[in-house]
């Protein structure tokens, strides 16, 4: 059974930084998909990063490129995303998602989801 776990939410100041965890648990295969979605109160769940784990290979929505990093631990199931410089825009709720493969980073269907870990960035 495939599991997803995030963890890292926080309040905090803009400004600040922050760094979420996602472990994967129950995968029997060994590359996959792994990406962070973000939901904002009234809008869609939107897909911000993700990373494949069986390379290098890294996708960032638009709307983060440059202040958000993807990565994944060497026992590639420890996905992170830190976040610099956060900004109020940034608070929702953050979760994880992984697609088995064959899958596409630039668009996680989203087969396994996490609970979600939250984000509030106060001015």
């Amino acid at each position: 059974q495939v599991r997803l776990v995030e963890s890292g939410g926080d309040s905090v100041q803009a400004g600040r930084s922050l760094r979420l965890s996602c472990v994967a648990s129950g995968f029997t295969e060994s590359d996959y998909c792994m990406a962070w979605f973000r939901q904002v109160p009234g809008r869609e769940r939107e897909e911000i990063a993700a990373i494949y784990t069986g390379g290098a290979a890294t996708f960032y929505a638009d709307s983060v490129k440059g202040r958000f990093t993807i990565l994944r631990s060497l026992v590639k199931n420890i996905m992170y995303l830190s976040i610099n410089s956060l900004k109020p825009e940034d608070t929702g709720m953050y979760y994880c998602a992984a697609d088995q493969s064959p899958c596409s980073i630039a668009a996680v269907r989203g087969d396994y989801w996490g609970q979600g870990t939250q984000v509030t960035v106060s001015s």
